[in-house]
């Protein structure tokens, strides 16, 4: 029985990835900040551990608690919205650490297993904001941006041992806290200059021609760590398919 290890995991996407492996009868090791058992089944298939990916500390006793694992899905992130002009600079590192960095140091604690048993999947979870530009989003945009060519780069990397690394690219997925977990950091990011524009921004979220849904990263997250193909991108959302189809 296979298992996979899955980052952030106490809402949104990696919740639902986390019940999506479950139901196809993987073991899984769903990782969150604050661990919260009662939001996943109750199974001696199913674990829940503590994670901070910003922390080496907390990668290495996560790592250690998980045991071997097969798959490693890199979804913990923070959302960010706002005029770039407006954003810290130690905002925008606090969101490298996470989306980036952290992406980066999960990624390098499993290696070694992976290349000693040549056999092994990273799945690391970007966006559709990288597929085409997106407004008051740069910071965000860069962060997951960087990932995208980490990861092809890396896929080149690891093939000759045996280890698959994929990319699963999300829509705008409105159910989702993108905007909640960005937390106090989004606060006085959109100056008075900015409103009027981002006004209109607001406006065309708030009717999307399509969405993404939880399920459907869950799914293409699945397809892509039981692909064996070279297939490096995996579109997820109706959104994100339309935005991928049209490069």
């Amino acid at each position: 029985m296979k298992t996979a290890l899955i980052t952030g995991c106490s809402s949104g996407y990696g919740l639902e990835i986390a019940r999506h492996f479950h139901a196809q009868g993987w073991n899984v090791v769903a990782t969150m900040r604050t661990p919260n058992e009662d939001i996943l089944p109750r199974s001696s298939r199913l674990r829940v551990l503590a994670l901070d990916v910003t922390k080496p500390e907390s990668i290495a006793d996560a790592i250690e608690a998980a045991g071997p694992i097969d798959v490693l899905v890199n979804n913990a992130g923070i959302g960010l919205l706002g005029a770039f002009e407006a954003t810290p600079m130690a905002t925008t590192r606090e969101l490298f650490d996470t989306n980036t960095f952290g992406t980066m140091a999960m990624t390098q604690a499993v290696l070694p297993q992976f290349r000693a048993r040549r056999s092994g999947v990273v799945v690391n979870v970007t966006s559709s904001a990288t597929l085409a530009p997106m407004p008051l989003v740069a910071v965000y945009t860069a962060s997951k941006t960087a990932i995208e060519g980490f990861t092809a780069s890396l896929a080149f990397e690891l093939e000759a041992f045996g280890v698959r690394v994929k990319l699963v690219e999300p829509g705008y997925a409105p159910t989702t806290r993108f905007a909640s977990n960005g937390g106090a950091r989004m606060e006085g990011l959109i100056p008075e200059a900015y409103a009027p524009f981002a006004q209109q921004v607001f406006a065309a979220f708030a009717q999307p021609a399509a969405v993404t849904m939880e399920g459907d990263v869950a799914e293409a997250v699945w397809r892509a760590a039981n692909d064996e193909s070279g297939q490096l991108r995996y579109a997820a959302g109706a959104d994100a398919v339309a935005l991928a189809s049209s490069k």
